[in-house]
C-alpha cells in the first residue's frame, strides 16, 4: 500500500497507510494487535518475546548476552506467600526492574545471577554445568526465565543464601546431577535449594533426575511460593525445614509430583504451609514407588485444598505435634495413612486464591505444569466464576500491580461483570481485554481520571523484541477486544515521543477497541497521531463525559462510535505547528460511523488550522462509504471554514460528512464545501440511532 504525500505540507494521506508530513512519503501499513489468548501479565501483546526458535537471538546475535527490551510477563508478580510484604520486601517481582539479558553459556548465567543489581535473565540454551553439581549463587531481585522450551540447566542447579530476596525461576528444565545412588547421602546436588532466602517464587519448571532433592527451602526461608512445577524420577522431590524456628510461610500448588519417593513434599516446622491443587501420581509397576505424600512435621501447621493422589503409599501424614486441615481432596488407589486433625490457618487472611475442582486436577495440572513453549501460554492465575471486583495497586496493597495481571485472572467466557477497581498510580503497562474476556470494567478509584493512568510509549515503528514492528493497531496501550468492556474514570495515555524519534512511523495508538459494546465513561484518552482507534466494522462505542486529545486522525477506524458530551482537545504537531484532522472514518457502507455530539472540539492551536475530518478508505478499498457526524455542538475558532477534506484520492463529497446546528467560532452556514443536515435527516442521526438497542449503563 502507497502513502500519497499531499501538496499542503501540514496534511497526511491514508491509504491503508499514512506520511506524515515531512516532505517525503513513507510507506507504512497498519500492523495487527498481537492477542493473548491465555497468558499471565503478558500478555496482552506477548507474542512470545523470548521464544527465538532453537535459540537464535534476534537482540543480537553477535553476542552471548544481549540486553532487550522486557517482554511483558517481565510484569508477573508472584501469588501465594510470595506475594504477601513482610521482611521489608513488597511482593515478588525479581528482577522487573532491571536490564533484560540472554544467556547461553554458564559464565554469562553466574555474571548477570550473581550480580548486585536487578536483572531478567532469559536463559535460550541448554547450560552445562561445570564441575557436576554446581550450583549458581543467585543474589536478589532476579528473575530466571528458560526461553521457550531451549532453556535448561544441565548437571547443576541454584543456590539462594541467607537475606536472598525477591528471586523468580521460572520456565525452566533443571535435571541430571544423579550419581548412581538412589538415596545419595553424599552429594548434595540439588535443582533448587534455599538458606534463609524470603520472597522466592518458583514456577512452571520441571526439575528431575539430581543426585538429592528437587526443591529444598531450608533454614527459616519464607514466602515462597512452588506453582505449576513438573517434578520427578526423583528420590527426594521436595523439603521443607532443617530449622527449629517455626517461621516458614510456603504455598505450593497446581504441581505435578509423579515418580518420586519421598518428600512429596515434606514440611517441618512451617508456621504456615498451603498445598492446592496439586497432583500426586504414582503408577503401578515401575522402579519408583512412594514411600508417602505430603507430610506434615514437627510443629507444621498445614491447610490441604481440593489436590488429587493418584496411587500413593499414605498419601498424606503427620507428626503428633503438628496440624493439618484437610478439605476437598480426591485420593484414588491409594493406601495406608491419611491423616489430618488440629486447627491450622485460613490462607484467605494472608491473600487472594482460587480452587480448582479437584476432579479438574489431573487434566489441569498434566496440561498447564512445566515450561512452556511459549512464555504467554502460562496458565493464568484465575479468579472465581463468582468474583465480581478486583483490586489492583502498585505498591502491593491490592490483589494485584499490574493491570494486566488483573484481567488475566478473569475466567474466560465470564458470564457476569466483573470489576476491575485500580488506585490512583501511573502503571506503565500495555493492557489488553481479550475476546474471550466479555463484561470487563477498568474503573480508577481516585478522586479524579487524572489519578489512575494505564501509560505506554510504542509507536507503529517501534520495533518489538523479536525485531518486527508494533504496526498502528499494535502501538495500543490499552486494547479492548473484549464485549460490554467499560473503562471509568481513569486515563489511556500513548506518551512517544514522535520529535524524538522521526525516522520511524509515528502513529502511536492510546486506546483501541474491537468489540461491540464498549462503554467509555469519564476517561481521558491522549496522544498525538491515532490516539482512538475505534475498530471492527459495526461495532458500538459510546463515549460520555470524556476527553480524547490529538492532532492527526486521532479519532478514527471501521466502528460505530458516538463521543456524547465530551471534550476533543486539538493539539500542536511534535513541531510546534498547528495543524490537523479530528476523525477518519472507514465506515461500511451499510454501517453507521462516527458521531459526534454535545460536545467541544477547541484547543491551544492556530485559528481554521484543522479539520474536522477526511474519508478513510483504508486499504484503497472503494466499496467503504465513512461518515463521520458532528451535531449540537462548540467548534472552537481552530476549526477550518470547509471543515472536511479529501484522502487516498477518494473525495470526501462521495462519502458521508455533514453537521447540525453547530454553534460558536468555527461554526459555519451550509455551503457545498459544508453541508447541514436538515431537522428530518437529523431526526434520523440520533444517539440512538448509532446504539441500537443497547443502553450503555455503568456497571
Amino acid at each position: 500500500m502507497i502513502s500519497e504525500s499531499r501538496s499542503e505540507p501540514s496534511s497526511e494521506s491514508r491509504s491503508g497507510s499514512r506520511s506524515r508530513p515531512r516532505g517525503r512519503s513513507r510507506h507504512r501499513g497498519r500492523g495487527t494487535v498481537l492477542v493473548a489468548g491465555a497468558p499471565l501479565t503478558a500478555a496482552a501483546a506477548l507474542a512470545l518475546a523470548f521464544a527465538y526458535g532453537g535459540g537464535a537471538d534476534r537482540a543480537s546475535a553477535a553476542t552471548t548476552a544481549a540486553p532487550v527490551e522486557a517482554a511483558a510477563w517481565a510484569d508477573d508478580v508472584a501469588d501465594g506467600f510470595a506475594s504477601v510484604d513482610s521482611l521489608g520486601q513488597k511482593g515478588t517481582y525479581g528482577g522487573r526492574d532491571g536490564k533484560t539479558v540472554t544467556v547461553r553459556t554458564r559464565a554469562d548465567l553466574e555474571k548477570y545471577a550473581t550480580a548486585s543489581e536487578p536483572y531478567t535473565i532469559v536463559v535460550a540454551a541448554a547450560i552445562t554445568m561445570d564441575p557436576v553439581g554446581k550450583e549458581i549463587k543467585v543474589a536478589s531481585d532476579k528473575t530466571i526465565v528458560g526461553s521457550g522450551t531451549s532453556g535448561q540447566i544441565v548437571g547443576g542447579g541454584f543456590f539462594l543464601g541467607t537475606g536472598v530476596h525477591n528471586v523468580i525461576i521460572r520456565n525452566l528444565t533443571i535435571r541430571d546431577t544423579y550419581q548412581g545412588v538412589w538415596n545419595d547421602k553424599d552429594h548434595d546436588f540439588d535443582a533448587v535449594q534455599m538458606d534463609g532466602a524470603h520472597h522466592v517464587w518458583i514456577d512452571h519448571n520441571d526439575l528431575r533426575h539430581m543426585a538429592d532433592g528437587l526443591i529444598d527451602v531450608r533454614k527459616d526461608s519464607t514466602n515462597v511460593t512452588v506453582s505449576w512445577n513438573r517434578l520427578s524420577n526423583d528420590n527426594k522431590a521436595f523439603g521443607i525445614g532443617w530449622t527449629d524456628n517455626v517461621v516458614t510461610d510456603i504455598t505450593i500448588h497446581h504441581n505435578w509430583i509423579h515418580e518420586t519417593e519421598q518428600r512429596n513434599p515434606s514440611t517441618d516446622n512451617c508456621a504456615h504451609a498451603h498445598l492446592y491443587n496439586n497432583y500426586l501420581q504414582d503408577d503401578p509397576n515401575t522402579a519408583i514407588t512412594s514411600s508417602y505424600g505430603n507430610y506434615s512435621r514437627g510443629r507444621t501447621r498445614m491447610v490441604l485444598e481440593n489436590s488429587y493422589f493418584q496411587g500413593v503409599r499414605n498419601p498424606v501424614t503427620k507428626d503428633a505435634t503438628a496440624t493439618i486441615e484437610q478439605r476437598g481432596s480426591v485420593f484414588s488407589g491409594t493406601s495406608g495413612r491419611n491423616e489430618s486433625g488440629g486447627t491450622a490457618f485460613d490462607p484467605k487472611a494472608f491473600y487472594a486464591y482460587t480452587l480448582d475442582k479437584a476432579a479438574d486436577v489431573p487434566s489441569v495440572v498434566k496440561s498447564g505444569a512445566g515450561p512452556r513453549s511459549s512464555v504467554g501460554t502460562f496458565p493464568a492465575t484465575t479468579l472465581s466464576a463468582a468474583a465480581t471486583t478486583v483490586t489492583v495497586a502498585k505498591d502491593g496493597s491490592g490483589q494485584y500491580k499490574t493491570v494486566q495481571a488483573a484481567v488475566d485472572a478473569v475466567p474466560a467466557n465470564n458470564s457476569a461483570r466483573v470489576d476491575i477497581l485500580i488506585a490512583p498510580g501511573t502503571y506503565r503497562e500495555t493492557v489488553t481485554i481479550p475476546s474471550s474476556k466479555p463484561h470487563v470494567t477498568l474503573r480508577g478509584t481516585g478522586a479524579s481520571r487524572k489519578d489512575t493512568t494505564i501509560v505506554e510509549g510504542h509507536a507503529a515503528g517501534s520495533t518489538k523484541p523479536d525485531g518486527s514492528t508494533y504496526g498502528t493497531s499494535g502501538s495500543a496501550t490499552v486494547h479492548v477486544l473484549g464485549a460490554d468492556s467499560q473503562l471509568r474514570n481513569l486515563s489511556v495515555t500513548n506518551d512517544f515521543d514522535e520529535g524524538a524519534n522521526q525516522s520511524i512511523a509515528g502513529q502511536a495508538v492510546a486506546l483501541r477497541t474491537n468489540a461491540d459494546k464498549v462503554f467509555l465513561d469519564s476517561v481521558i484518552v491522549s496522544g498525538d497521531q491515532d490516539t482512538l482507534l475505534v475498530d471492527g466494522a459495526g461495532k458500538r462505542v459510546y463515549m460520555t463525559n470524556s476527553y480524547v486529545v490529538g492532532n492527526v486522525d486521532f479519532i478514527f477506524g471501521g466502528a460505530t462510535a458516538v463521543i456524547d458530551k465530551s471534550v476533543i482537545t486539538l493539539k500542536k504537531r511534535w513541531n510546534g505547528t498547528s495543524a490537523g484532522y479530528v476523525a477518519a472514518p472507514s465506515t461500511a457502507a451499510a454501517n453507521k460511523g462516527i458521531l459526534i455530539n454535545r460536545s467541544t472540539i477547541d484547543g491551544d492551536v492556530s485559528a481554521k488550522s484543522f479539520y474536522l475530518g477526511r474519508n478513510w478508505h483504508a486499504g484503497g478499498n472503494a466499496a467503504l462509504d465513512p461518515q463521520a457526524t458532528v451535531r449540537d455542538s462548540t467548534l472552537g475558532a481552530a476549526v477550518k471554514a470547509t471543515p472536511w477534506t479529501d484522502m487516498g484520492g477518494f473525495s470526501w463529497k462521495d462519502d458521508r460528512f455533514a453537521e447540525y446546528k453547530n454553534t460558536g467560532a468555527g461554526a459555519g452556514s451550509a455551503s457545498a464545501d459544508r453541508p447541514q443536515l436538515t431537522d428530518a435527516q437529523a431526526a434520523n442521526q440520533e444517539v440512538a440511532d448509532w446504539l441500537g438497542d443497547w443502553t450503555p449503563t455503568a456497571g
